[in-house]
């Protein structure tokens, strides 16, 4: 048994503080390197350098190890070289009010472009009202309105002078001018009228009836000319218009002469402008008083001729790298927003507002996988964004309203932008598996590791990261022990001598915690006894359900031995796994066996407590028995195999090397010592397996046994190949130091039984027989016995049969 005991030495990794050339993590410089992800950096790299669609990137990883960190770093590093997008502007689209025109200009000049649009404006709210006060406007009014008036009065006076001449007045009333005979020179009254004779009257109609011909023409050229005073009136406006907002115009248009749509924009406004001389000329009329309030014209607004800066990249040193930590529908692509105005909500282009794909457009756009799946919309609208490569604010609650409502339906803005999405492994698997868009549009996978090779130069990559996070956050630096101390938590973290944990997360919040207790004490650095502190006090926070477990073990409410020997019992080593926290504790296997056909029962699948990985672990043990002990005759064994005190679901594996001891000791009649906890998997040759959370296994049984006094004869078999991924608390390695615990690691069952029963495992020879003495022959023989025993209660035709 010697041989498969484990010294102190092979019981923990320790890092030398000697190593480091610092007496304290001060005298290092920052690092702002990545530790460790070579794989996940070069397609990285690809990603961001390749120029064709769809090579977006996918960074995969478990959260905490520098994935959202990374990324940042490396696409700032990169953006400050590269060109700075162009600017965006809506403005006013003067043939369709509710599609608003983006217009395109290099970064600075859209800035630039709406602040002169805002004092254009300023300039034309100044200019218009002068221009209708002023005497120049005043006398051309006059001159147009006098000499229209002069050709009415003559109208009028030829007419009335003809009227004269035939015997008629023309007379003005209130609906207008009305001819009336006359007698010497006097207007005829009704009754005067009536009394003339039949014939005179019917001269005056006749003569009256082409008079009013001639009154109509008249009336009807005097309407002629008020229309055409209304237009030169107009036309006069127009042009002292255009006469005074042409230079303002002139200006702007020879500035912006390189840019198309912003030339065609200024045409559009000045036109716009002209025809609306109407709505600036002054107010003459009375105001009304409606319900107490002063109702006069409403001022006409220019808000048509802002522009609305959408995107302004004057500020940039380069691409764009925008983040999106709420990627919302609205917040990735936009929304437009309206106000309330008694009681109705109105908007208009200036009101469209920017999300951050626009803000990203030309450069970098950072999302987190899960927040974008969990938000409706989201997902599928940066499908499309990507798939037509192109911007569109949409208003998707427009969906499912019940009445179709009149909004704006902005330009879309062409998209050229990196999408970079963070996730879990699980989120990139299902996608690709489930979605067939998703390998369309992320081809490059950067996968970070959770695990890097413990090697110097990792090491001395710890050290900077441990010197950069201390001055990030102003912390005490550590010293070489410290620095040695976090490395060898890592080690734990990652449950391997040869491998160092990449969750950076919690390796910086053991950092903080560690600087805070050494704070506290007034050290200078932070020394290895702080660090131990942090994790020790962290542990403490966290292990309120272990030390309960452990109460109902030392109490007896849950039965474990830690001394004597049982046939067919031993201990098996479970870990709990508690979100941030995971212990493990010895937990009851026992096993009976008995004559039959049943087979090896598991009561743990029987009652629907297993998963499908233990019932696996347990099926294989049918496979060893049979394999090595039926060869030469039927197996009629019935077993039961059982978890005593477990009311929750069991599942893995590593107990089936326990379970095969459990039900060889059984059938062998063989007791096993109970101070020996066992763990790990067999396969259906006896070769043991490695398995997980060795460390914590290991760890429970021995504050089990500490409890209940260490007797100098318990300990934990473990397979072979965990040797290295042990990392124990230094309590324990010195128990074993002190010969008051052991580990053995075992290669096969064999070995494990010469240990648990003091008995050796023995060696099959040529013949198929086992030696005497041994653990193999004893079961062998029981099995054989069970064969002859089982033909005594066999049916008549049933021994025909075998005969």
């Amino acid at each position: 048994m010697e041989q498969f005991r484990l010294s102190p030495k092979e019981l923990i990794w320790k890092c030398d503080p000697a190593q480091f050339e610092f007496s304290s993590t001060d005298e290092l410089s920052c690092s702002e390197e990545t530790i460790g992800q070579d794989r996940a950096l070069t397609a990285i790299e690809f990603g961001l350098s390749i120029d064709s669609n769809g090579f977006n990137i996918f960074i995969l990883g478990e959260s905490g190890t520098g994935r959202s960190s990374t990324i940042k770093r490396v696409l700032e590093r990169r953006s400050k070289d590269e060109t700075v997008p162009d600017d965006w502007c809506y403005v006013h689209d003067f043939k369709e009010a509710d599609r608003p025109n983006c217009i395109r200009l290099p970064a600075g000049l859209g800035k630039s472009f709406r602040d002169d649009m805002e004092t254009l404006i300023g300039h034309v709210a100044e200019a218009i009202p002068k221009l209708f006060e002023s005497k120049e406007y005043e006398q051309a009014k006059n001159s147009i309105s006098q000499e229209s008036q002069e050709k009415n009065k003559k109208l009028v006076q030829e007419l009335e002078e003809k009227v004269n001449a035939e015997g008629f007045l023309l007379q003005r009333t209130v609906g207008g001018l009305v001819l009336v005979p006359t007698k010497d020179g006097q207007p005829l009254s009704q009754q005067e009228y009536s009394e003339l004779e039949e014939e005179e009257r019917k001269e005056l109609e006749e003569k009256g009836g082409e008079l009013q011909e001639e009154l109509n023409d008249t009336l009807r050229q005097i309407v002629e000319l008020e229309k055409k005073l209304r237009q030169a009136l107009s036309q006069m406006e127009r042009t002292f218009l255009n006469s005074a907002l042409q230079h303002l115009f002139e200006d702007l248009q020879e500035k912006y002469k390189d840019h198309a749509k912003v030339v065609e924009h200024l045409d559009n406004c000045r036109k716009d402008i002209l025809n609306r001389a109407d709505e600036f000329r002054p107010s003459q009329g009375p105001q009304v008083a409606i319900a107490g309030m002063r109702q006069g014209r409403q001022e006409p607004s220019f808000d048509q001729y802002r522009v609305n800066l959408f995107i302004d990249n004057s500020a940039l040193e380069g691409a764009p790298v925008v983040y999106e930590p709420n990627p919302t529908y609205f917040n990735l692509f936009g929304r437009i927003e309206h106000i309330i105005q008694m009681g109705n909500a109105t908007t208009n282009f200036t009101m469209i507002k920017p999300g951050a794909l626009h803000r990203a457009n030309g450069g970098y756009l950072i999302v987190d996988c899960r927040e974008v799946l969990i938000n409706l919309f989201s997902y599928e609208a940066l499908k499309r964004c990507l798939r037509k490569g192109e911007i569109k604010i949409e208003d998707m609650a427009e969906q499912y309203r019940l009445i179709a409502t009149v909004s704006l339906k902005p330009e879309p803005i062409p998209l050229k932008c990196k999408l970079v999405m963070i996730g879990l492994p699980q989120f990139y698997y299902l996608l690709y598996q489930l979605d067939p868009d998703f390998r369309k549009y992320f081809k490059v996978k950067s996968d970070f590791n959770s695990l890097i090779k413990n090697t110097w130069e990792n090491v001395q990559h710890y050290a900077l990261f441990i010197a950069t996070q201390c001055r990030k956050e102003g912390m005490l630096h550590f010293s070489p022990d410290g620095v040695a101390a976090v490395v060898e938590c890592a080690a734990r973290l990652a449950d391997d001598k040869n491998r160092l944990s990449c969750r950076f997360m919690d390796l910086s919040d053991l950092i903080r915690e560690a600087s805070f207790y050494a704070q506290r004490q007034d050290a200078e650095t932070v020394e290895r006894s702080h660090v131990e502190l942090a994790v020790e006090s962290k542990e403490y926070r966290s292990n309120k359900l272990e030390q309960l477990v452990q109460e109902f073990i030392e109490d007896g409410r849950i039965m474990v031995d830690t001394a004597g020997e049982v046939v067919g019992q031993l201990n098996g080593l479970s870990v709990y796994l508690m979100g941030d926290y995971s212990f493990g504790k010895p937990s009851r296997i026992t096993v009976r066996t008995f004559m039959g056909k049943g087979g090896v029962v598991n009561i743990e699948r029987e009652a629907k407590l297993s998963g499908p990985i233990y019932d696996k672990g347990v099926l294989i043990l049918s496979g060893f028995i049979g394999d090595r002990y039926a060869q030469d005759k039927p197996l009629t064994l019935a077993a039961s195999i059982c978890f005593e005190q477990s009311y929750s679901g069991v599942e893995g594996d590593s107990a089936s090397s326990a379970e095969l001891y459990g039900l060889l000791s059984s059938l062998a009649n063989l007791p096993l010592r109970q101070g020996v906890a066992v763990t790990g998997s067999v396969n259906q040759r006896g070769q043991v397996q490695p398995i997980g959370g060795v460390n914590e296994k290991i760890e429970g049984f021995y504050a089990v046994c500490k409890a209940k006094g260490l007797t100098g004869q318990q300990g934990v078999l473990i397979p072979a190949q965990n040797k290295q991924n042990l990392m124990l608390k230094q309590e324990v390695i010195d128990a074993v130091a002190a010969g008051q615990f052991h580990i053995w690691a075992v290669q096969h069952i064999d070995e494990g039984l010469e240990i648990l029963t003091g008995m050796p495992a023995g060696e099959q020879a040529e013949d198929g027989g086992w030696p005497e003495g041994t653990v193999n022959y004893l079961v062998n023989e029981r099995l054989q016995q069970m064969v002859e025993g089982l033909k005594k209660f066999a049916r008549p035709e049933e021994k025909n049969d075998k005969q």
